[in-house]
């Protein structure tokens, strides 16, 4: 199993979910978030003075998936998120070493 953690743009995130759920993956968490990478922050205008956001506000995707889905689901991701500026996002992928589905006690993919 694999989780997949996806940082995107909040408007990329309905497109994003209606693709990977028309696929298949009908489980996922979503949490606004706010951080920074390269572009350390923005620029803003505010009643004529600019100011600095430091951190950024974005959406974060979580998935728990097989194996053998996990490049469709990085794939669909991608191609979504993706619009060759600065601040597009990170996907992060790692090891989920177990799952369990706390009303039936199922475990691992069965737990999905």
């Amino acid at each position: 199993m694999q989780k997949i953690e996806a940082i995107v743009r909040h408007h990329k995130l309905e497109e994003i979910k209606n693709a990977l759920v028309k696929e298949g993956f009908n489980g996922m968490t979503v949490s606004e978030v706010r951080g920074f990478g390269r572009q350390k922050g923005q620029k803003e205008m505010f009643r004529g003075a600019e100011y600095n956001v430091d951190f950024v506000p974005k959406v974060k995707i979580e998935l728990a998936i097989d194996d053998g889905d996990a490049q469709k689901a990085v794939d669909i991701i991608l191609r979504l998120a993706r619009s060759e500026k600065i601040g597009d996002g990170k996907i992060f992928i790692t090891d989920l070493r177990e799952a369990i589905r706390i009303r039936t006690g199922e475990r691992g993919a069965e737990a999905l």
